[in-house]
Parts: structure tokens; C-alpha cells; sequence
């Protein structure tokens, strides 16, 4: 008796919906690991500005229900620094130091200088002067009080600045070498015009000559060897001008830092 055919099975073809569901299952599986990785972060972040808000000075008042989000009614920032209390600015453009040159050693070897090195240290500067063409930058002088080299504006500060520019430090190396070669005291003095001046950073002519001063002996000590006992800064503002202020090319004269390497007797009679 012959067998009867089972009939043919007709072809799945929803068999794909197997594979999807698992890969639907797997995608839902990532995006919650993710956001529970999420979740741990934002904690974290919470944590550090919490931190940093206290280090710097803000308090938080955060009511409850609120967990922990900053309202910006909250924060109780730092008071505002007043003009009167503006911290002199530092160079903050110095190029890097090299070996430090001149000074200490070498000048206690010479000793104290008197007329006869005053000149031979302003025919040095001046030749150095001529030859690159600065003439305008530098004033040289011999005065009573001894070897007077003054700085003007223009070389080597902005206007309203006391951060000494670059293109100036060649020229000023130069002359604080020739000067570092004795061990007279080397005064730094700050002079400005009478045109006012009112930044957060300089309220007067006092602040602003006092600063350049200060910047600039700050970078004779860094870089020169130099005894600081025979170093010091003081700042002039308008008070003791080199020329009248009534006209520009006055008023330019009074804009500069005075290098004055003392002599014997000034040394003596001036505190």
C-alpha cells in the first residue's frame, strides 16, 4: 500500500521578527546602562561645583525638594576689589632670564664710582645709542647727585601701562650692565606728566609711577647680580618734572623712570 506525502510546509517568513526583538532588547539594554552612567556623572559634577563654589567664596541656599540646584538669587559673589586697594601689577611679559650678568661681584671689585666712571658710563651708553639709532629713547646726565640715565615713555611702556615692553629690554640691559659695574646704589625713580589718569588699576599719577619703578628694579634683581641693599624704587608721580607741561613735547620729557647711580656724597645725604 503506498504511503501517503505529507503535504509541503509553507516558508516562515516572519522568522525576522526573532532577530529584531533581540536586538531591540540589546538597544534597550545599552541606552539604560547609559543613562545610569549618566546619572552617577551629573552626582559627580555636583560634587566638584559644590567644592569649587564654597572655595571660592559663594554660599548656598538651597530649600527642600530642590536637591541641590543653584538659583541664581542664591549666590553671594566676592566683593568688587576697590580702586583704592588695586594691587600694582608685576611684569607679566619678562622674556626668560639668561646667566645673571654684571653687578655684585664685578662692582664690589671696582668699588664706588665718582665723576670720572659717570663719564665713561655715558660715553659708553651714548656710543651705544648712536649706533642703533636710540637716541630718542634715552636722556643721560651728570648731575650732583651722581650718573642720571632717564627712561622715556615712548621706549619703553605703553601709555597708561607699567608693563615694560618688549622691544625696550635690549637697550635697558645695556644700560643696567654699563651701571651694575659699581657698587654706588642705583635708584629707581617713576615720574609722569600732570595729565590724569583714573583706571581700577592706576586711580593717580602716584600708582602709575610708583609701579614702572617698581617693575623695573624688580627686573634689574631678577636678572642682574646686584646687592638688593643697593637697590630701591619710589615714584614721583607729576610733582618733580624735568620740563614745563604746557606743551606736548614737555609733557613727553616728564613721562619716564629715572636710573640714578649715586654718588658718594649722595649716598650719604639722601635717604
Amino acid at each position: 500500500m503506498a504511503l501517503k506525502k505529507e503535504p509541503e510546509k509553507h516558508a516562515n517568513h516572519e522568522r525576522w521578527l526573532v532577530s529584531y526583538a533581540d536586538f531591540i532588547t540589546l538597544l534597550f539594554a545599552v541606552f539604560v546602562v547609559l543613562y545610569a552612567m549618566s546619572q552617577s556623572d551629573k552626582q559627580k559634577v555636583e560634587q566638584v561645583a559644590s567644592a569649587l563654589r564654597e572655595s571660592f567664596g559663594y554660599s548656598q541656599q538651597t530649600a527642600a525638594g530642590q536637591r541641590g540646584v543653584l538659583q541664581s538669587h542664591d549666590i553671594k559673589p566676592i566683593p568688587a576689589i576697590k580702586p583704592e586697594m588695586a594691587v600694582i601689577p608685576m611684569i607679566n611679559k619678562m622674556p626668560p632670564a639668561g646667566p645673571r650678568q654684571g653687578g655684585m661681584d664685578k662692582g664690589r671689585g671696582k668699588g664706588k664710582a665718582e665723576e670720572k666712571e659717570f663719564k665713561e658710563i655715558q660715553s659708553a651708553i651714548e656710543a651705544y645709542l648712536i649706533k642703533h639709532g636710540a637716541q630718542n629713547k634715552v636722556t643721560i646726565g651728570i648731575t650732583r647727585r651722581g650718573l642720571v640715565v632717564s627712561l622715556k615713555e615712548a621706549g619703553f611702556f605703553d601709555s597708561g601701562s607699567a608693563v615694560i615692553k618688549r622691544s625696550g629690554y635690549e637697550l635697558l640691559n645695556t644700560i643696567i650692565e654699563a651701571m651694575t659695574q659699581y657698587s654706588n646704589p642705583l635708584r629707581v625713580e617713576g615720574h609722569t606728566d600732570n595729565v590724569p589718569i583714573n583706571t581700577p588699576l592706576f586711580p593717580s599719577n602716584w600708582e602709575l609711577s610708583v609701579s614702572r619703578a617698581a617693575n623695573v628694579l624688580r627686573y634689574i634683581q631678577n636678572t642682574f647680580d646686584v646687592d638688593p641693599k643697593n637697590l630701591s624704587a619710589t615714584g614721583y608721580g607729576e610733582y618733580r618734572p624735568a620740563a614745563e607741561n604746557s606743551s606736548p613735547e614737555g609733557r613727553s620729557k616728564n613721562r619716564r623712570v629715572d636710573l640714578v647711580l649715586l654718588s658718594g656724597e649722595s649716598e650719604t645725604t639722601e635717604p
